[in-house]
């Protein structure tokens, strides 16, 4: 079923388009710092607590980093759309970017893991506000059906832009971070409670979390251009903007919107956390990525001291299994991009949001647990490379697991623009940030996210089968995937349609 016809939209103007870049940037970087985290963490976790990878004490905080920012985020980012509702949109977007930048900067000089999981939260929490301002001042700020719905579809896929940054980040880090910038960690930072020494100044998950501090500097150099929400503002002005409230979203007119959609996002999230970023996990337990940190090590010329010998062997193996991890990451936010640009295609021509969203459901309920399932089952066949040397993405080997990564990227994350073009117009314009904040924050911030931790935690059991952390974290995800996609297909029978209309009341 197609959307009706609408008035043909006017051209955007120069000030529209320069809304455009900045939220694009917003969406492109919001991403950015989620993925740093699955990329960085565990050579982060190997420096900062000295555990080894499989070992609880590994395992404990690889759970606590994807979900303690994750909860803090959500939690403080319901008070964010509250302020988005109260303060306006602009305003809120503006600190929220600024806040999620500086703290992924000074991350990267964390002396301790406290220290890291506590700017963690800092970032958590100016992403999960940047989002839900964002996506309502876009939509108020396009009017126009079809023109609003083409904005926030085309602008959101700058969100997977976003991650194939950060994995060009890293690997260019990986790659080069010994002949960069030395990262001088301050002296007082050094007699903090559980700090350690500092090694190693030239470290790759430290250059990625500083370079976080990009979108920090376009957005102060056009702040000063980007106009408030003009039906935001027109209803402050007149007096007639309505308090929002939280207790409003759960009225009986709002109740059953509020509600299935937290815990369909809750879904979407719990499928990306719970499965496809788990990849650096699972990724060292591919024979020929085995294969080659033994052939690479036996190059080596080691120092007799065996304490120096070992150091320098686990830091060639992370250097190997760093690089591939990127290189899976990039397939994923391929394949993220094309579900993204599809969803943006399908949203003005599918008029119901429940066969929208199902276009991407259905066959991820089938694909996902597969391919987690044989990931480390299946012979990993080399098929041909692609060259992307001129657009800084290296050489991207296509093969069988990469492109069993490609899949589970376009049919998840596709879902997220879904989202961000469907709650604008689930409440009324005193509501709009509260709503959306409660499903995008508490739905998946908070809940959705917990699946990182529920994957870490059953793939440390001894009871799970697999043998190998790869393995095990690989049959985890399968796990996860299958519950989490049935959940959302279920529940997508009792997602309300929407009218073509915007909601503006």
């Amino acid at each position: 079923m197609s959307l009706p016809t609408f008035e043909q939209p006017p051209r955007l103007t120069s000030t529209q388009w320069l809304i455009c870049v900045i939220a694009s940037i917003g969406f492109a970087f919001d991403i950015y710092e989620l993925l740093m985290l699955p990329l960085i963490m565990r050579p982060a976790l190997m420096e900062l607590t000295g555990a080894a990878p499989g070992t609880p004490e590994f395992q404990m905080w690889v759970g606590r980093l994807f979900y303690i920012p994750a909860f803090v985020g959500g939690l403080v980012g319901m008070l964010g759309g509250y302020l988005t509702d109260r303060l306006g949109r602009r305003r809120v977007l503006t600190w929220s970017i600024l806040l999620y930048a500086f703290s992924a900067f000074f991350a990267g000089f964390s002396t301790s893991i406290w220290m890291l999981l506590v700017l963690r939260c800092t970032t958590f929490i100016g992403v999960c506000v940047e989002f839900v301002a964002a996506v309502a001042w876009l939509a108020e700020l396009f009017p126009n059906p079809r023109q609003r719905e083409k904005v926030l579809g085309y602008t959101q896929a700058f969100s997977s832009i976003g991650g194939l940054l950060v994995a060009i980040a890293f690997e260019l880090a990986v790659t080069h971070g010994a002949g960069w910038f030395t990262v001088a960690v301050p002296e007082f930072l050094t007699g903090l409670v559980g700090t350690v020494a500092v090694d190693h100044q030239h470290e790759a998950w430290r250059y990625t979390l500083m370079s976080g501090l990009i979108p920090a500097i376009p957005l102060i150099l056009i702040r000063p251009f980007l106009p408030e929400s003009p039906v935001w503002e027109q209803k402050r002005t007149s007096g007639t903007l309505r308090r929002p409230s939280i207790a409003e979203i759960f009225s009986p007119e709002l109740r059953r919107t509020t509600i299935v959609t937290a815990l369909m996002f809750a879904c979407s999230y719990g499928a990306a956390f719970g499965a496809i970023q788990q990849l650096p996990q699972i990724v060292p337990g591919l024979a020929d990525v085995k294969a080659t940190v033994a052939a690479e090590v036996a190059k080596l010329e080691l120092p007799k001291d065996p304490v120096a010998a070992k150091k320098m062997i686990m830091a060639k193996t992370r250097a190997i299994e760093a690089k591939v991890a990127s290189q899976y990451t990039k397939m994923q936010e391929i394949g993220g991009l094309l579900g993204r640009f599809l969803l943006a295609l399908f949203a003005v021509r599918i008029a119901s949001r429940r066969s929208l969203l199902r276009i991407f459901q259905v066959p991820g309920l089938i694909l996902m647990p597969a391919i987690f399932a044989c990931f480390l089952l299946v012979e990993n066949q080399t098929f041909f490379t692609i060259n992307l040397d001129f657009m800084l993405l290296g050489k991207l080997p296509v093969t069988t697991m990469s492109i069993g990564v490609l899949i589970a990227g376009l049919f998840t994350v596709a879902q997220f623009s879904f989202w961000g073009n469907y709650l604008p117009q689930a409440y009324p314009v005193h509501l709009r940030g509260t709503g959306e904040s409660f499903a995008a924050n508490i739905g998946g911030r908070m809940i959705g996210t917990s699946f990182a931790w529920v994957t870490a935690t059953i793939a440390g059991l001894e009871a799970t089968p697999g043998g190998s952390a790869p393995m095990k974290f690989a049959y985890t995800a399968a796990g996860v995937a299958l519950f989490v996609y049935v959940a959302g297909v279920t529940l997508s029978f009792f997602l309300p349609e929407q009218k073509p209309e915007m909601h503006h009341d």
